[in-house]
């Protein structure tokens, strides 16, 4: 009698703790692997110190100030590497072993744009937390023109140190399953399609 009992339970349950595991119920998962980016804001929280607690803008030089610690230098940093770098801060010389906890409160607008033969030229922004390519970016531009030369894109990046590169990609062969890897997009990024050439 109990262990049909026991099933009986089990049989029921089962489903209200499937339906309580599946993935879109859960909440999201912190953006840990986020690279942190100028005009980003951020919350900084250490744990059971409520007086150190900082909303602060992250500086076109990838600079955040914090009490105790001072300027700390954020570029190219995940959101995990940078509490890290904060939390051995703190514990160097003022705390033992503390807890910090790094949120991303507004993200800054990531644009690149898009100019020559496509059907929308202009601005196309792209999600802080998503990688766009090529490709995609030229699909949000309203895609090419029936006169576009995609075996000649180029794409122009202005790097953190200033200095301007200029790329010239076969996007047609990316578009037939080519190694699209190398050419996700940066912030500032400008991509122009040219005409064929007749």
């Amino acid at each position: 009698m109990f262990s049909r009992l026991c099933r009986l339970l089990v049989w029921l349950a089962f489903p209200l703790l499937a339906a309580g595991l599946r993935a879109e119920d859960q909440p999201p998962a912190p953006a840990t692997d986020y690279v942190l980016q100028p005009s980003d804001l951020i919350r900084v929280l250490v744990f059971q110190e409520p007086d150190l607690l900082r909303e602060v803008r992250i500086t076109q030089e990838c600079t955040i100030t914090l009490p105790l610690i001072g300027t700390i230098d954020v570029r190219d940093k995940t959101v995990r590497q940078a509490e890290e770098i904060i939390r051995s801060l703190f514990d160097k010389d003022y705390l033992v072993n503390p807890q910090i906890n790094l949120t991303v409160l507004e993200y800054t607008q990531r644009t690149v744009q898009v100019v020559g033969s496509v059907n929308q030229p202009g601005a196309v922004g792209f999600p802080p937390e998503q990688r766009m390519g090529l490709v995609e970016a030229i699909a949000r531009a309203g895609g090419q023109s029936r006169i576009a030369d995609l075996k000649r894109v180029q794409l122009t990046r202005t790097n953190a140190d200033g200095k301007v590169e200029n790329f010239t990609v076969n996007v047609d062969s990316l578009m037939k399953g080519g190694s699209a890897e190398q050419w996700l997009l940066r912030k500032g990024d400008v991509i122009f399609v040219p005409e064929k050439l007749f």
